[in-house]
């Protein structure tokens, strides 16, 4: 008997030297890492966003850290691994976050002018002569700048509308492809380093906003050869695990922000303006439809063109199945 009390009584201690000491009245720091893709120097892009996380961790009580990723794909891997908490994505690479990386779309940007949804465009050097007809005859002769791989607007939209309905493989097209953040497409064709590139309206509304003499003469050296159907604005992301009581501080940050018209709801809509938004919109994962058909569309095509009739099957339910959860979803 006294053997085995014992060792019992070792436990108990053991278990009473590991309970916290108590504190109801203090709850452990936390921290959330707001993930953002790198479009510049991230001096400059902390000069940008600085101010808008700042504000997020004085109304949320919660440090909040950047987390610039290189590329889309970089921002996905941080949420799958519980490295990033939430972060402002294209529809495309919000779409994978989702499938991928355990995210959830609960917001969306506006454009700050008001307009709701952009376009995908190619762009190429006023004075040129490239015209899109030039352009898609292929024959691997021009240089050709694409988005980064989970970008909507820079490689979804014209693999979808343009590029796939005809039966063109951009890498087969082209002399060489190259993929870069719209900025940088942006640049390459003003200063003649490509010849045509995709790009987005909200990238060259961006770039009129810097204001800059360079950027002005950038613009207006170039012509829009193509522009897409109107795709959707940009979600914001948020792990689907986060705690609810996290997620409500978050909610109510956002969808607060720049809203009156107070010299505050004021002074919060000129730091949106810097990082080209107006005030948050409400949403859900619903948002990512018109992306899912964009997919869905483009596989089809692919499909039909390899004579893949798996393939084609896949895509055509994949399709009907968006077109149900459409006429599902309420209004608005």
């Amino acid at each position: 008997m006294k053997r085995l009390l014992i060792p019992l009584l070792a436990v108990f201690a053991l278990a009473a030297c590991a309970k916290p000491a108590s504190s109801p009245n203090v709850s452990p720091p936390k921290t959330l890492t707001f993930s953002i893709v790198s479009t510049e120097a991230t001096q400059t892009q902390m000069q940008e966003w600085g101010p808008f996380l700042k504000d997020m961790e004085k109304a949320t009580g919660l440090t909040v850290k950047p987390f610039f990723g290189s590329n889309y794909s970089a921002l996905i891997e941080a949420m799958r691994f519980k490295q990033s908490d939430l972060g402002w994505f294209t529809n495309q690479s919000g779409l994978e976050a989702v499938r991928r990386a355990g995210g959830e779309v609960f917001a969306r940007t506006t454009h700050p002018n008001g307009h709701d949804g952009y376009q995908g465009v190619i762009i190429v050097k006023k004075g040129s002569a490239i015209t899109l007809d030039r352009l898609l005859k292929c024959g691997q002769t021009m240089d050709f700048g694409m988005g980064d791989a989970k970008s909507t607007s820079g490689t979804l939209a014209p693999n979808t509308y343009l590029f796939g309905p005809r039966g063109i493989d951009p890498v087969k097209c082209f002399k060489t492809v190259r993929s870069a953040s719209a900025e940088s497409n942006l640049y390459a064709v003003g200063s003649g380093v490509l010849p045509a590139a995709t790009d987005n309206t909200r990238s060259m509304d961006r770039l009129a906003a810097i204001g800059t003499d360079q950027s002005k003469k950038t613009l207006a050296s170039l012509q829009v050869i193509w522009t897409s159907p109107t795709i959707p604005e940009d979600p914001m992301v948020w792990r689907a695990d986060l705690d609810p009581e996290i997620k409500a501080r978050i909610s109510k940050f956002f969808f607060s922000y720049g809203i009156g018209d107070t010299e505050e709801a004021k002074r919060q809509r000129a730091i949106l303006e810097r990082i080209q938004t107006g005030a948050f919109k409400h949403a859900d994962n619903f948002h990512l439809l018109p992306v899912r058909e964009m997919e869905a569309t483009g596989q089809l095509i692919a499909a039909k063109g390899r004579g893949d009739q798996a393939a084609i099957a896949a895509a055509q339910a994949a399709l009907n199945q968006i077109k149900t959860e459409k006429a599902a979803h309420p209004a608005g």
